[in-house]
């Protein structure tokens, strides 16, 4: 059980793993994520499900190594086993045809986004996709967006590959070339910040996943509390998908930075 049957690198510290765990894989839908656990002491870290095969009775991660925990996790190969993988958790992504959908994923968002893109094609929506990286080498999941999008607009912030800009420039371009009736932005809680504060201008439905800290993934420890419209609510169990416009996102990240210098050693 949780045993990896295939590891590919989307970019130098990005690592794509589909792991055996055919119970999630049934149950699963897009927006849940799981919690894993590499060794009886590790970490416990979330990750959201990028895919599932219920034949195989697979899915799909992608992890970004960043600290010691998810730099274990990157480590493994193919055939070794995940301690613990936990799920499928919190609240799976509310689906309806509106419309047209901007989907905007910066770096490794682009993996929790590609489910969610697949969603909305699928009901009938018309999905435009806006994925952003520092740089080409950074951009992950195009061909997958490719062949579930009406249309994909790359940006790198150094001009490298697509479009020289920030995602925020991409959304905008869409907004005032055409209605669109819901905006997803997944990727680092300051880029969802600022698209927030962009369609909120244009007065677009918002809808944001968020990355917060977690521990249990049931509610119970409290690491993942954020406010939204002014009331506490927990990532793992109320999200992790929120209205992007009632979330403070200030005090979010506050509270992301607060273990920094831990999670670099």
């Amino acid at each position: 059980m949780n045993r990896i049957v295939s590891k590919t690198y989307l970019s130098a510290n990005v690592v794509e793993m589909e792991i055996e765990a055919p119970l999630i894989a049934r149950a699963r839908r897009a927006g849940h994520f799981v919690i894993v656990r590499t060794g009886e002491k590790g970490e416990r870290i979330p990750l959201t499900i990028a895919d599932a095969d219920t034949d195989r009775g697979t899915i799909t991660l992608v992890v970004q190594a960043v600290g010691k925990s998810s730099r274990k996790i990157c480590d493994l190969h193919v055939g070794d086993t995940v301690t613990d993988v936990v799920g499928p958790l919190g609240q799976a992504t509310h689906v309806d045809k509106v419309g047209t959908v901007v989907c905007a994923g910066g770096g490794v968002g682009a993996a929790p986004l590609a489910p969610i893109v697949e969603a909305f094609h699928r009901a009938g929506n018309r999905v435009i996709v806006i994925l952003a990286a520092r740089t080409k080498e950074l951009v992950i999941l195009e061909e997958r967006m490719r062949a579930n999008a009406d249309e994909v607009i790359v940006m790198t912030d150094d001009g490298s590959y697509g479009k020289k800009g920030l995602v925020t420039h991409g959304v905008e371009e869409v907004i005032r070339r055409e209605k669109t009736d819901l905006c997803v932005t997944i990727g680092p809680a300051v880029m969802m910040k600022f698209v927030s504060q962009l369609t909120k201008r244009y007065e677009i439905p918002t809808m944001a996943s968020l990355n917060t800290i977690m521990v249990d993934g049931s509610g119970m420890c409290g690491a993942c509390r954020i406010t939204v419209g002014g009331k506490i609510r927990f990532v793992c169990v109320d999200g992790p998908e929120f209205d992007a416009h009632q979330v403070d996102f200030d005090e979010m990240l506050m509270r992301l930075n607060a273990y920094k210098d831990v999670e670099n050693k």
